[in-house]
């Protein structure tokens, strides 16, 4: 997170970290559990496929196949996300810790569910089936002769392990300290120094003192535009010649500003 001009960087605190880091072992977990799950995805088809041929679940083990296809891919984008929301918190994102909660919960009761679905017997458990189908204690059976001998300890483990680092990441996320990492920055407001003066406004345009705007047509002092007011109804007037020499001419002439009669015509 970028802090506000005028604040100190701020340290991330030691359980923001550990938090991170757990997420990170969630989703290595996550990856692991997909492996050994895909070494003997075949072998439970096959299993599953043999025991309901002939019935009117023969499909099973297609299903069960394509069902482990799809958590696999859904595992493996679950573990991207948690990679990139721990990388997100250590950036103190407050709405990557708002959707680590979330993802989290979810993740949480999921793994739970299947731990205990593992404990209890597996999804197959819970007595004969009627019809045509076999028993569940047969299907189950036929599962643990085929299944190597450590599948089961190493996958409650694994679930184990994960669901146990991602309630610690979630708790470690809501602590103070990572509150206090995660609330937004105040800007830093500085009083003013007493005695000190605030900066100028420029000048209006056209004033005087300005270099960066010309006076206005017609003000003295302005050597672009020479000011010679005439009467209405007569020509503008127009300085008289210089005499020769550099000398002013004889006779009065015109100033700015000032209004002169016409001169009466001869024998009036």
């Amino acid at each position: 997170m970028v802090d506000a001009p005028g604040t100190p960087p701020r340290a991330r605190p030691s359980v923001v970290t550990l938090s991170s880091w757990l997420l990170i072992l969630v989703a290595a977990i996550q990856v692991l559990n997909l492996i050994v799950t895909l070494s003997v995805i075949g072998k439970i088809r096959d299993v599953l496929k043999d025991a309901y041929a002939g019935t009117s679940a023969e499909s099973a083990g297609d299903i069960a196949y394509a069902f482990t296809i799809g958590t696999s891919i859904l595992s493996l984008l679950l573990a991207a996300g948690l990679v990139v929301l721990a990388l997100l918190n250590n950036r103190g994102k407050n709405a990557s810790r708002i959707t680590t909660w979330v993802v989290g919960g979810i993740l949480f009761c999921c793994t739970g569910g299947s731990l205990l679905n593992g404990v209890s017997g597996g999804m197959m458990g819970g007595g004969n089936t009627s019809g045509d189908l076999p028993s569940t204690q047969e299907v189950q059976r036929r599962l643990e002769d085929v299944l190597p001998s450590w599948f089961g300890p190493v996958s409650t483990l694994l679930g184990i392990v994960a669901l146990l680092a991602l309630l610690g990441a979630l708790i470690l996320l809501a602590l103070p300290k990572s509150n206090e990492f995660f609330r937004k920055p105040k800007a830093a407001w500085e009083p003013p120094v007493p005695g000190g003066a605030y900066p100028a406004y420029p000048p209006a345009p056209g004033q005087s003192g300005d270099p960066g705007y010309p006076s206005t047509p017609g003000q003295s002092g302005d050597p672009a535009y020479p000011s010679y007011p005439s009467t209405p109804g007569q020509p503008p007037a127009t300085p008289p010649p210089a005499a020769p020499g550099g000398q002013p001419p004889a006779g009065p002439t015109i100033q700015p500003g000032e209004r002169r009669d016409p001169e009466p015509p001869p024998g009036s």
